[in-house]
């Protein structure tokens, strides 16, 4: 078994310190009915929770890679449907997220409509079965194409195992730049109407409005991780043919950069810059040592 080297401990330590961040923050979410009678609270607590799967399933795969660890080809493909679906999730999350700072801002009469709690469930429907369905396309074409000895396999778990034909990666790339792109223009198009909702508004109205068009532009770069994230197999895959230290230095980068960054965004937008939860944060933190007002109406 291979020694643990410093780069696989750095990424122990950042998983560890953004699940424990993760664990504080659905606490505090569960300890509130406010937050999660609310939708946009809930659509946070989602993230988190899809955060905290992505987190926990790319460490297993990566330390399964490191170690050369086999597992059986039904326990990857476990793995791989979870990971892929809540790698959509968490995007497709932030776009409702955004539909949902758009009507607060330019619809704040239709608001309590449209974003009950009871909206807020059928959208969490909504998000996973729009998510669900790269996995299922991806899974479906590997069952077509798989031979029965393969299920009886040990492998390495990674994507690639799944990808039996060159049509079958292309596929994948089209339905992700498919998705992304539809997002991306939702994400603009909230903007351009809350940037115009800004420039209307005045006093208090016109800072709240631009408190949610940084929140906006927030996930834009959230979702534009998450871009970049698809695009790494492709680079990485150059990489490789060049030089395999180079590989592994850019894969390893890339997984900083584009897995664990993104995960600890949606933290910061709600967990630090949202007033009340921010406040809630810190009177569970510190086990009701920090008191304010909020609590006690």
């Amino acid at each position: 078994m291979r020694k643990i080297n410093g780069r696989v401990i750095l990424v122990q330590v950042l998983v560890s310190l953004f699940l424990f961040i993760n664990f504080i923050l659905i606490t505090t979410f569960f300890m509130k009915d406010f937050f999660y009678t609310t939708m946009r609270y809930i659509l946070f607590a989602i993230t988190l929770l899809s955060d905290c799967v992505i987190l926990t399933m790319s460490n297993i795969m990566l330390l399964s890679n490191y170690f050369t660890i086999p597992l059986h080809l039904w326990v990857c493909l476990i793995i791989f449907a979870v990971s892929s679906l809540y790698t959509f999730v968490t995007p497709v999350t932030l776009t409702a997220m955004t539909l949902e700072r758009y009507v607060a801002i330019c619809m704040p009469l239709r608001h309590a409509e449209l974003c009950s709690t009871c909206s807020a469930q059928h959208s969490i429907l909504i998000i996973h079965s729009l998510s669900s369905v790269p996995c299922i396309v991806i899974l479906s074409s590997f069952f077509a194409f798989a031979s029965l000895s393969v299920y009886k396999q040990y492998k390495i778990c990674s994507l690639e195992i799944f990808i039996l034909r060159s049509w079958q990666r292309d596929l994948r790339s089209a339905i992700s730049l498919v998705y992304f792109l539809i997002m991306f223009i939702i994400i603009v198009f909230s903007y351009v109407k809350i940037m115009k909702v800004a420039k209307a508004a005045s006093g208090e109205n016109k800072k709240s409005t631009l408190k949610g068009l940084r929140t906006v532009v927030l996930h834009a770069f959230q979702l534009l991780l998450c871009l970049i994230q698809l695009c790494c197999p492709f680079v990485e895959a150059a990489v490789l043919k060049i030089d395999f230290m180079l590989f592994i230095n850019v894969r390893y980068f890339n997984y900083i950069m584009f897995n664990l960054v993104p995960r600890c965004l949606s933290p910061l937008i709600y967990g630090l810059r949202d007033e009340k939860f921010c406040l809630a944060l810190k009177y569970y933190a510190l086990c009701g040592l920090y008191k304010n007002k909020y609590f006690f109406s």
